[in-house]
C-alpha cells in the first residue's frame, strides 16, 4: 500500500472507531426527550445506554477472533452493516422495549467493527514509528468521542429530535461499508484449520455479557444483593467453564498462549483501571454541569469542547512520545495526569461553582491524562503479538476497557449515591449540595483507581519490552518520500 493509500484506510477506520465511541455517549444529553416520548419509567431510562454497553462489552472478544478468522475487512463491513440498520430501526423506535432492542444490536454490531478496525491498523501499518502514528490518530479519535458524543447529542436533540442521535449513523455506517472494499485490504490469519469453536464463543460471550449486566445493574437493587451475587457468581462459572474449554480445544476460540506475554497481560490489567477511573468521569461532569451549576443541555455538551481538543493534542503526542520514550513512561504519565484531573474535580464547590474555575482546569488534565494513556496501553496491549492474534488482542484490550468501564460507573455511582441520600437523609443540606458532596467522593476514588493503574504499569508491564518497541521505532524511521513495509 502506497502512503496515501495507508493514509485514506486511516481516515476510514478511525471515522467508524468515532462513530462507535459517540454512540455509547450521544444519548445520554438526549434521555430526557426520550423518556418523554416514549413513555420510559425513570428506572429502565438507563438501559438506553445500558443495552448498547451489554453487547458491546459481551461480544468484543466474538468479534476480534470472528475478524481474524472470517477475514477482518469482511467482518469490519458486517458489523457496520449491524451498527447502520440497528441505528435506523432505534431512531423509528415507537415502544420502550423496541428501542432498548435496537441499541442491544446496535452494541453488537460495534462489538464485531472495533476490533476488526483495530487489528486492520496493526496489519496494515508496520510495528514501530508507523503504527505508533497511526494509533496515535486512532487514539485522538477514540478517546475524544466521548466528550464529542455529549455535544453532537446535545445539538442534534436542540436542534432537530432526539431520533436523530440514531439516525446520524446510518448514512455515515453505509458510506463506510461501500468504500472498505475500495480502500482496506482484506487480511485473516493463517492457520491450518478453519473450524469454529461454537463452545467457547457461547460460554465466553455468555459469561462477558452477564458480567456486564450484573455491574450496571448492581446501582439499581444493590451490591450485597441477591440477584447481584448470583449474577456475578454466574458470570464467574461460565467464564471458568470458557477458560476449561480453551485448554481442550484444537482450535481455540481464544488461544490461551497470548497470555505469555507479559505486556499484554500488564496492558490489559492497566486498561480495565483505565476504564474505571476514566469512562464515568463524562457521566459525573455532565450532572454537575447541569444539576448544579444549571446549565442547559446544549451548554453541557458545548463544554466539553476543550476536553475534546485536548485529547485529540495528547493522543497526538503520546504516538510521538512512545517511539521517543517507550509505551510505559508514557502510560505512566497519562495515569499520573488522570489522577490529578480527578483529584481536582473531587474539589468543586456545591455553590458558586463556574466552568472556568471549577470544571475547565481538571478536564484538560484529564484529557492530557486521556491521550497520553489510552494511546501506548493500545499500542502495548498488541505489541509482540503474531499477525494472525491482532484481532483477538485487539478484542481483548477493548473489552478490558468496556468491563473497566461498566465496572467503574456502578462503583462510583453507588459511592455517590450512597453519599448523597445519608446526607439527605440526614437533614440540613439542600439538593445541591448532597449531590456535590456525593460527585467529589465519586471523583476522589476514580483517582485512586488512577493511581492503582500507576502501579500496576510500573509492576506489570516489562520495561525492557517498552525500550525494545521505542528502540525499534527509532530504528525504522524511514527517510522522506518512503513508506515502511506493510504485511498484509
Amino acid at each position: 500500500m502506497t502512503p496515501r493509500a495507508k493514509n485514506l484506510a486511516l481516515m476510514l477506520l478511525a471515522m467508524t472507531q468515532f462513530v462507535v465511541v459517540i454512540d455509547a455517549s450521544i444519548v445520554n444529553i438526549a434521555l430526557p426527550s426520550i423518556g418523554h416520548a416514549l413513555h420510559f419509567s425513570q428506572a429502565d431510562l438507563s438501559w438506553v445506554v445500558n443495552a448498547y454497553t451489554l453487547t458491546f462489552g459481551g461480544f468484543l472478544l466474538l468479534g476480534g477472533r470472528l475478524a481474524d478468522l472470517v477475514g477482518r475487512r469482511r467482518m469490519f463491513m458486517v458489523g457496520l452493516v449491524i451498527f447502520s440498520i440497528a441505528s435506523l430501526l432505534g431512531g423509528m423506535a415507537q415502544s420502550e422495549a423496541w428501542l432498548i432492542a435496537a441499541r442491544a444490536v446496535q452494541g453488537m454490531g460495534a462489538a464485531i467493527v472495533s476490533p476488526a478496525a483495530l487489528s486492520i491498523i496493526a496489519t496494515t501499518f508496520a510495528d514501530g514509528q508507523e503504527r505508533n502514528r497511526a494509533l496515535g490518530v486512532w487514539g485522538a479519535v477514540a478517546g475524544a468521542g466521548g466528550a464529542a458524543g455529549v455535544l453532537l447529542g446535545g445539538i442534534l436533540t436542540s436542534g432537530l429530535s432526539w431520533r436523530w442521535v440514531l439516525f446520524v449513523n446510518v448514512p455515515i455506517g453505509i458510506l463506510c461499508a461501500f468504500l472498505a472494499p475500495r480502500i482496506l485490504l482484506e487480511s485473516r490469519a493463517e492457520t491450518e484449520t478453519r473450524s469454529f469453536d461454537i463452545p467457547g464463543a457461547v460460554t465466553v460471550t455468555a459469561g462477558l455479557a452477564l458480567l456486564v449486566y450484573a455491574l450496571v445493574d448492581a446501582v439499581n437493587v444493590g451490591w450485597g444483593s441477591t440477584a447481584t451475587i448470583a449474577k456475578i457468581a454466574a458470570a464467574i462459572v461460565l467464564l471458568v467453564v470458557f477458560v476449561a474449554v480453551e485448554m481442550r480445544q484444537r482450535a481455540p476460540l481464544m488461544p490461551l498462549t497470548i497470555f505469555r506475554l507479559r505486556t499484554l497481560r500488564g496492558a490489559n490489567a492497566v486498561g480495565l483501571l483505565i476504564g474505571m477511573s476514566l469512562f464515568s468521569m463524562f457521566f459525573f461532569v455532565s450532572l454537575y454541569m447541569q444539576q448544579v451549576l444549571g446549565y442547559s443541555a446544549l451548554r453541557a455538551g458545548v463544554s466539553y469542547l476543550p476536553l475534546a481538543i485536548g485529547i485529540i493534542l495528547s493522543a497526538g503526542a503520546a504516538s510521538f512520545g512512545v517511539t521517543r520514550f517507550g509505551f510505559k513512561p508514557v502510560l505512566l504519565t497519562g495515569l499520573l495526569f488522570i489522577a490529578a484531573g480527578l483529584f481536582w474535580f473531587s474539589k468543586v464547590p456545591a455553590s458558586g461553582g463556574t466552568f472556568a474555575a471549577n470544571v475547565l482546569g481538571p478536564s484538560l488534565l484529564a484529557a492530557i491524562g486521556l491521550g497520553l494513556s489510552f494511546v501506548p496501553v493500545t499500542i502495548a496491549a498488541v505489541s509482540g503479538t503474531r499477525p494472525h492474534e491482532a484481532g483477538l488482542a485487539s478484542g481483548l484490550v477493548n473489552t478490558s476497557q468496556q468491563i473497566g468501564g461498566a465496572l467503574g460507573l456502578a462503583i462510583l455511582a453507588t459511592v455517590a449515591n450512597s453519599r448523597t441520600q445519608s446526607l439527605l437523609h440526614a437533614g440540613g443540606h439542600n439538593a445541591a449540595y448532597a449531590l456535590t458532596k456525593g460527585f467529589e467522593r465519586a471523583f476522589l476514588v476514580g483517582a485512586g483507581f488512577a493511581i492503582v493503574g500507576a502501579i500496576l504499569t510500573i509492576v506489570l508491564i516489562s520495561s525492557r519490552d517498552s525500550r525494545a518497541h521505542s528502540s525499534e521505532a527509532r530504528g525504522s524511521q524511514c527517510p522522506a518520500g518512503e513508506s515502511a513495509s506493510v504485511t498484509v
